[in-house]
């Protein structure tokens, strides 16, 4: 069993940055790939980025590429996602999920926090 848990958003202005942080709970962090997805109103939960057990494979949304970066520490059990040149369409709920597959569709992750919400003003 993983408890994730997200914090880090916020409201902020196109341009900003942030960073997202995603704390898990048990003693098997480590053994999951982890992904951040994200949902605004009124759309499907999207792929972010997702990030393997080593931290050597990552994969990032077109969306993001090039603005956002995923990380992770095993030792503190987290995960990071560090966004950059923020733009109004990143306003989302933003998710972070546990494995088993570091892949970039939500039915491969079988444990998910609750979100946190990014805002982006104009």
């Amino acid at each position: 069993q993983v408890q994730l848990v997200e914090s880090g958003g916020g409201l902020v202005q196109a341009g900003d940055s942030l960073r997202l942080a995603c704390a898990a709970s048990g003693r098997t962090f480590s053994t999951y790939p982890m992904g951040w997805f994200r949902q605004a109103p009124g759309k499907e939960r999207e792929f972010v980025a997702a990030i393997s057990l080593s931290g050597i494979i990552i994969y990032y949304a077109d969306s993001v590429k090039g603005r956002f970066t995923i990380s992770r520490d095993n030792a503190k059990k987290t995960v990071y996602l560090q966004m950059n040149s923020l733009k109004p369409e990143d306003t989302a709920v933003y998710y972070c999920a546990a494995g088993p597959s570091a892949g970039r569709r939500a039915y491969e992750y079988t444990y998910w926090g609750q979100g946190t919400q990014v805002t982006v003003s104009a």
